[in-house]
């Protein structure tokens, strides 16, 4: 039998044990709510009934199996079911127990959802009886905002709890702030509540620890983050597997993929205790690094240390494929997923579409979009976006609009990354009068357009041969500050193509005075220029400036090295070369 929700929910407002209920308005009055003794009586029968119970509460764990509680040592004399305690980092809660909310809770969770002013919520807070019941609809109101991301409201309500109510703010409320005010970039406010933890003599869990890491690292603060790692110690609190996820996951997001590996390699010398998450990271960490034999092998060694791999781990290792187009390894690991007895999500889905579509096979994308709707899940606006994209690669622009026009008749809103991805089909092919259709779309849609949007006009003017119009936009992302590297990649290989290299060289210049690094792509753009000239050696001279830059060359490199060859010579001299780059080339992360 499979169980997915808990099935025992603690939390009740009864009338005739706990008194009255207190309503909560917006207003902030408080209302309280009679019955009709027809009802008292029915609900005091029930309520005798469910006391006579022997039985124990049950609820499924985070491994999904049925599991057993003894209702009377979560009493509400103890603070109730949850006290805060459902919550944790990482799944979000303890042994898959969700909150339920009482009535006075969800009179709560209404008010702060409708961005009320926090004064006002204050208000309405502090005309509730203070008991062991508001605690914990307060927490679990928290808990429940958590759920769908709403940071201020969090801090709203738990603020409350440490600066106005007569409560006395345990450890998991101060968790909860810290995590809110990391994930909205406060990091004095997330600092000062970690102080105002410590002052208040609560005792950090390991939680407290890996939430400040992720606030540190989010904040690209690394230094810090190897500071909480340091005052753990001093502690003596060895990091768990729990602390060091937290910190890998932080590292993830922040794009520091070899400090990532570093942290993991610390992790296997002090032998903590790693687990499925570590390894799903860790591949994860490889596959946005383009490593993706890396990561396979890292998901080797998670097998052959007995660690059972989750769909999570699976979808990582499809995505890490997917992204360098290997189309053939990910459909072996999407089989291998299934063998093991793990029925594909969206998320499976669409990391094996997303493989064909960077193959460029936009039909066997579209047959998997089918099949997914014939196995009876539902796409999402993320798989509506991948096959656009996919179209768009191939240049069949006419097939992207109609996934794009379809996606509104699902009800869904397009994103930016949905014009975006449509603006790029219609570049690809030539169509700048549709490209400025979807553009201003979007304005008209209540969207600004971000710099993937822009750089997107920007390269529909390049193909076009709309310099022109390319430079005025350029000028404008520039005063705007709405540019990156990308945005003087298109510049460069626009006047590249046209021959204008003095233009190309002056855009190629202007990144390190804007503080941009160029990448393999503006290397490539700008040899790419003096390579349709068959100038073979200032081709060499600037493949020199490239590695003395740090800069290591791709398969384009070699094919635009190629290129400018005029002779046999000249191609042998160029193989040679990039053989013997490819001998001395290192894995970017040892394993």
């Amino acid at each position: 039998m499979n169980f997915r929700l808990r099935i025992q929910a603690p939390l009740h407002y009864h009338p005739m044990t706990a008194g009255p209920r207190w309503r909560i308005c917006a207003c902030g009055n408080i209302q309280q709510g009679t019955s009709s003794l027809h009802d008292a009586e029915a609900n005091s029968s029930r309520y005798g009934e469910r006391k006579n119970r022997k039985h124990p509460g049950a609820y499924i764990d985070k491994d999904g199996e049925a599991r057993t509680f003894d209702r009377k040592k979560i009493s509400r004399k103890r603070g109730g079911a949850m006290r805060g305690r459902g919550w944790k980092y990482g799944s979000g809660f303890v042994d898959g127990v969700f909150p339920v909310l009482s009535p006075m809770a969800q009179d709560i969770l209404e008010l702060v959802q409708k961005g009320t002013d926090t004064a006002k919520v204050w208000q309405a807070l502090d005309n509730v009886p203070p008991t062991h019941a508001l605690w914990d609809d307060v927490l679990n109101v928290a808990v429940q905002l958590r759920l769908s991301r709403q940071w201020d409201p969090i801090i709203s309500v738990c603020e409350w709890i440490v600066h106005r109510s007569s409560f006395r703010p345990d450890v998991v409320c101060y968790n909860l702030l810290i995590d809110a005010y990391g994930r909205t970039r406060r990091l004095g406010k997330a600092e000062a509540m970690y102080a105002a933890l410590l002052e208040a003599r609560c005792v950090p869990t390991e939680d407290t620890y890996a939430l400040l890491l992720r606030a540190y690292c989010a904040a690209g603060s690394l230094h810090r983050a190897e500071g909480v790692i340091s005052e753990m110690r001093e502690h003596g609190i060895p990091p768990s597997a729990t602390v060091y996820n937290a910190y890998l996951d932080g590292l993830l997001k922040a794009r520091c993929a070899e400090k990532a590996v570093e942290v993991y390699q610390r992790m296997k010398r002090e032998r903590c205790r790693t687990n499925t998450e570590t390894y799903t990271l860790m591949i994860n960490v490889y596959g946005k690094s383009k490593q993706p034999m890396s990561a396979m092998k890292v998901f080797k060694e998670m097998q052959s240390l007995g660690c059972k791999a989750n769909i999570c781990t699976y979808t990582a290792l499809v995505n890490a494929f997917a992204r360098e187009g290997l189309c053939e390894k990910a459909e072996e690991v999407f089989e291998e997923m299934q063998q093991a007895g793990h029925e594909p999500d969206v998320y499976a889905y669409n990391a094996l579409m997303e493989a064909y579509s960077r193959a460029g096979f936009p039909q066997a994308a579209a047959e998997i979009f089918s099949l997914m709707q014939h196995m009876g899940c539902e796409p999402d606006r993320a798989s509506y976006n991948i096959l656009v994209d996919a179209y768009g690669r191939s240049g069949l622009h006419r097939e992207a609009e109609a996934v794009f026009e379809s996606l509104k008749r699902q009800g869904m809103a397009p994103t930016m990354k949905s014009h975006m991805l449509l603006l790029a089909a219609h570049a690809r092919s030539g169509n700048v009068a549709r490209c400025e259709e979807v553009m201003a779309q979007l304005h008209k849609s209540g969207l600004a357009p971000d710099t993937f949007a822009l750089n997107a006009m920007l390269n529909a003017y390049g193909r076009a041969g709309r310099l022109d119009d390319m430079e005025r936009l350029l000028a404008a992302m520039e005063r705007r500050g709405t540019r990156d590297v990308g945005t003087y990649n298109v510049a460069v290989n626009a006047y590249g193509r046209a021959g204008y290299l003095e233009r190309m060289e002056a855009a190629f210049a202007s990144l390190e005075g804007r503080g941009l690094a160029a990448d393999v792509v503006t290397w490539t753009s700008r040899m790419g220029a003096y390579s349709r000239k068959k100038e073979y050696r200032r081709c060499l001279e600037i493949f020199e400036e490239m590695v003395d830059a740090g800069c290591y060359p791709d398969a384009g490199t070699a094919k635009v090295l190629v290129a400018a060859c005029s002779d046999e010579r000249q191609v042998e001299q160029v193989t040679a070369i990039v053989r013997s780059m490819h001998k001395e080339a290192k894995t970017l992360f040892t394993i």
